[in-house]
């Protein structure tokens, strides 16, 4: 019977405080998780928004190629204006 009184001190003086601390640091990681996850979600929510304009460079893509044609078209007059200036003066 004394045994048993025994084995309830060493309990109740060694492990349910070794249980209580563990679970202590167990509850104040969890809580470290939380100011962790809203900063990965501030920083998914900000990149979602960088990534809104994406569609846009298809429409940019024929923008500058229909630019680069004008640029081009312009050049190639440019080209004939300065060979009949100079055909002229000969």
């Amino acid at each position: 019977m004394t045994l048993y009184w025994i084995g309830d001190a060493i309990l109740i003086l060694v492990v349910a405080p070794l249980v209580v601390a563990l679970l202590q640091a167990v509850l104040t990681t969890a809580r470290g998780i939380v100011p962790s996850v809203e900063r990965i979600a501030n920083a998914a929510a900000a990149g979602s928004k960088d990534l809104d304009a994406v569609p846009l460079l298809l429409s940019t893509q024929e923008h500058v190629i229909r630019t680069v044609q004008t640029v081009a078209d312009y050049g190639g007059s440019l080209d004939v204006i300065l060979d009949d200036n100079t055909e002229g003066a000969n």
